[in-house]
This record gives C-alpha cells, sequence and structure tokens, in this order.
C-alpha cells in the first residue's frame, strides 16, 4: 500500500494539511540572550480532533499532565503551544501556573475557546519558566497568525535543544477524489528510551476523525516506531506525541481510508523517530535490531532493549569491534526464553553464529560492517514467531563530555 503514500523527508512545514498555521517566537527562555527561536504556536482555526501518547515515567512535568487533561475533555482543539530550553518538570505548583498561563495565552493571542491548546515544554528539568517572557512570546506568534503566517519551518526550529537539526515530513494520498495530508515536525536527541523518549513529536492531518478513531490508529504506530528507539535507556518526563486532524481534506477516516491513513502516519512517524535516533547526542552509528523467532513479542522486545541498552555492546560499536560475545550475554540476561545452542546471529546478511556456533572465517567482514555509520543485527531465536525491531546507537566519549556540562 506504500505505493500509493507521497512522502517527502524534510518537508518545508507542519502546515502542509489545509487549515493549520505556525508561527515561532523568541523568549530568551535558555537565558543567552541569542535569539534562538524557543516558543511555537500551532493553530488550526477549524476545530480538531485530537490524539495523544506521553511518557510512562512516573515523574510527570506540568505540561503533560495538561495536555492529558485536555485529552479527556474529548472537546474540540484548535492548536499546540510550546517552548524549548526548560522542561517545566519538577518545578510545583508554579510550574503547573506556568503551564496553564501558557494555554490561556495561546487561546487568546488565536482568539480560541477555553481549553483547546495543548502545552508542551522541553529542556533542562527543575527551573522555573521565565512566564512573563514566554507570554510575551506566544502573543507576538498569536498576531503572526492572525496576519495568516505559517511559518513551518520556523516551529520546527523552535522546539530544539540538543539536537543538530530539525526533524520534519510530510505524506499524503488520494482517496475518493480528496487528497489527505499528514505532517509531522519532532525534536529529540538525549534521554531516548521509550516510552517514549525525551522528545516531542506533532502531527497534524486533513482528514476527518473522531477522536477515538485517531486514538487507536497512533497508538498501534507508535509502538513500532517512537516506542522502539533507544539512544541511551532514559525515559523522560516531558514525552509528548499528539495528533490534530481537522477535516478540511473532506475524506473521512473509515474503514475503507484506514488502511492508507494508517500507512501515511507511520511513515510520518517512522520517519521523525528514525531522525531523533539518528541525532543523537555525539553519535557516530545507528543500529538497527531485528529480532526473529522469539517464543513471544514481548520476549524479543526484551532481546532488543537488553542488546541496544548495553553500555558494553554500544562501545564496543564506537570501536568498530564485531563482538558478538557481548551481544550473546546481554540476550543472555533479557528474562527471555533462550536455548543458546539454536541462535543464529548475522551482521547484515553475514553470518556471525550458525545454530550456537561461530563462522570465524567471516570476521574481516564483521568488522567492515560494523564500521560503517549504519548496519543492522539480525537474531533468529529459532524458538517461535516473536518479533521486533529497535533502532539504537553506540555510545562515545562525546555523549559523556556533552552531558557533563548540560
Amino acid at each position: 500500500m506504500s505505493n500509493d503514500i507521497h512522502f517527502q523527508e524534510d518537508a518545508a512545514s507542519i502546515t502542509d494539511p489545509k487549515g493549520f498555521y505556525a508561527a515561532a517566537s523568541h523568549a530568551d527562555v535558555r537565558k543567552k540572550k541569542d535569539h534562538r527561536l524557543d516558543t511555537g504556536l500551532l493553530f488550526s482555526r477549524p476545530p480538531c480532533s485530537a490524539a495523544g501518547v506521553f511518557t510512562k515515567n512516573a515523574v510527570k512535568a506540568a505540561p503533560v499532565l495538561q495536555c492529558q487533561r485536555i485529552l479527556k475533555l474529548d472537546t474540540p482543539v484548535h492548536g499546540i503551544v510550546v517552548n524549548s530550553g526548560n522542561a517545566n518538570a519538577c518545578t510545583g505548583e508554579q510550574g503547573k501556573k506556568d503551564a496553564i498561563a501558557m494555554q490561556k495565552t495561546a487561546e487568546e493571542a488565536c482568539l480560541a475557546p477555553a481549553d483547546s491548546f495543548f502545552v508542551c515544554s522541553t529542556g533542562r528539568i527543575g527551573d522555573l519558566l521565565p512566564i512573563d517572557s514566554i507570554k510575551e512570546a506566544i502573543s507576538s506568534s498569536g498576531e503572526a497568525i492572525r496576519n495568516g503566517a505559517t511559518v513551518g519551518s520556523g516551529f520546527a526550529q523552535s522546539i530544539l535543544t540538543s539536537d543538530t537539526k530539525p526533524k520534519t515530513c510530510t505524506a499524503s494520498f488520494r482517496f475518493d477524489g480528496n487528497q489527505v495530508t499528514v505532517s509531522g515536525v519532532a525534536k529529540g536527541a538525549g534521554m531516548i528510551q521509550p516510552n517514549m523518549a525525551t522528545m516531542l513529536a506533532f502531527i497534524t492531518t486533513d482528514i476527518q476523525a473522531d477522536s477515538s478513531q485517531l486514538q487507536s490508529v497512533l497508538s498501534e504506530v507508535v509502538q513500532s516506531t517512537f516506542n522502539a528507539i533507544t539512544v541511551d535507556g532514559d525515559m523522560s518526563t516531558n514525552d509528548t506525541v499528539l495528533v490534530l486532524a481537522n477535516g478540511q481534506s473532506r475524506c473521512s477516516l473509515n474503514a475503507a481510508s484506514e488502511v492508507l491513513f494508517k500507512d501515511a502516519l507511520f511513515r510520518v512517524c517512522d520517519s521523525l523517530a528514525d531522525k531523533v535516533v539518528s541525532d543523537g547526542e555525539c553519535i557516530t552509528k545507528v543500529v538497527e535490531l531485528l529480532i526473529e523467532g522469539a517464543a513471544s513479542v514481548k520476549d524479543a522486545e526484551s532481546i532488543a532493549r537488553a542488546i541496544g541498552n548495553s553500555l558494553l555492546v554500544k562501545t564496543s560499536w564506537y570501536g568498530n569491534d564485531p563482538n558478538w560475545g557481548r551481544l550473546m550475554d546481554a540476550l543472555g540476561y533479557a528474562e527471555a526464553q533462550i536455548d543458546q545452542e539454536i541462535i543464529d546471529i548475522s551482521y547484515e546478511d553475514t553470518a556471525v553464529l550458525v545454530k550456537g556456533t561461530p563462522v570465524p572465517t567471516n570476521k574481516p567482514v564483521w568488522k567492515r560492517i560494523v564500521s560503517e555509520p549504519r548496519f543492522s543485527i539480525k537474531i533468529n531465536m529459532n524458538l517461535g514467531e516473536g518479533g521486533f525491531r529497535l533502532r539504537t546507537t553506540d555510545l562515545t566519549e562525546g555523549y559523556v563530555n556533552f552531558n557533563m556540562s548540560e
């Protein structure tokens, strides 16, 4: 079905779907006087249905709690307001008041009803927001939107923290003579481990759908995309994925159109997830772990995460060392059903183990593969039908040095 989807990497903006507007401003959240965009506003004049997936960390930032409250109301929404540089997490009652202040300022700036904006923050944990300057920036962006601004590229810049570049993409398809567009923007580079990662992802679409339909499709897609990446094994306090659908395509999400819409949404989320892990802090390699033949999907995921988060494994990849013994060690403590005598491992398509027996003559090829910036490792447990794909990275001294100063 993917041949029916038109997909564009690094698309111009999250305003590609009909009826969405965006703007960004500078509030000096980081207090560096560098005029970096740090406050973004996304708006749809037509009301939207919405869906969301959030961090499972028991410590949740004030904006996450506010987003969850808005989503539970199951009433039309009109937009998202977001700041970077400060997570507004672990900030007590003042943090809750500031999240509400951001939301209300955005609603007033866009002439939208109460409780119709989601609010998100990302950045350093534990500091209070410079709320007065943020409110001024939101008002400025609201004025730009009222004048017709569609600066999606600025919005994509405004949500970045330690990212090295914006992360955007767009997918579209035709159904019953109507074109449906799905666009996404994300941020994330460190503290990346589901559920989900230190990441924000915002997706807009002009399909017509109710919130329960959107939530069902989003939850399924997130599991195999944003919840299948890791950089450092840390789960954040602010993780948020939001989808807004304003119905302007005149195409309804139903049994007939769902296959195409789900495919388009998957393409967008999968691309953004890949951009997040590929932009991991100071990494040099992206590794795709493909676990097959596990006794269950749960076992396959446990094995993938044990390997993908192992410091010994990750540092061997950084050193271009095809040390498959570390893979075996990590999968051995994954608390999954394992028979070491029947496991197959390959780097790309080059065998490492065949039914538990090493193939040392292939070592020069293993080393060449592991020296590449991207490669896959395939592990067949030969025990059942369970499978899981996890994208992970190496671990460098650059990551350590970077996070000593952050």
